[in-house]
């Protein structure tokens, strides 16, 4: 499976752990970001980087979002947009942590309370999920 792995930029080490793990499982996260390569200085290279993170959610198959208790932090929401371009392309939306927000409650987001729960289900549930996806595009299982 391809995951697509959005929080908050200051989390991006946090996520780089997660990202071995799903990829010792066996799934490709197709995350850019969290190489750690965006300055976001100059115009150019924030285009850079919005294109980057909107090919990478657009070549996913899952987003999990990682999110945050209300008013805890500063967000300047990046996540939120990319959570809604996978909304918007049908692709299967995971959220770790609280809702932060009204979509965070829609029926087609799957919750977890942490990234252990989530993993879990990743790792233990492919066919279900792989079963799930191909029901959403129509196709027979």
């Amino acid at each position: 499976m391809r995951v697509y792995l959005a929080s908050r930029h200051s989390r991006r080490e946090e996520l780089c752990h997660y990202r071995v793990d799903i990829e010792n499982a066996g799934h490709v996260v197709t995350s850019r970001w969290l190489n750690g390569n965006y300055p976001e200085t100059e115009e150019a290279e924030r285009q850079r980087c919005a294109l980057d993170d909107y090919e990478d959610v657009c070549a996913a198959e899952v987003l999990i979002a990682f999110t945050e208790p209300p008013r805890s932090t500063s967000s300047r929401g990046g996540r939120h947009c990319e959570m809604g371009i996978a909304l918007g392309r049908g692709l299967g939306v995971w959220i770790v942590g609280p809702a932060e927000h009204v979509f965070c409650c829609l029926p087609q987001v799957s919750h977890y309370e942490t990234w252990e729960s989530a993993f879990a289900y990743l790792v233990g549930e492919d066919e279900a999920w792989e079963s799930a996806l191909l029901s959403l595009a129509g196709e027979d299982a």
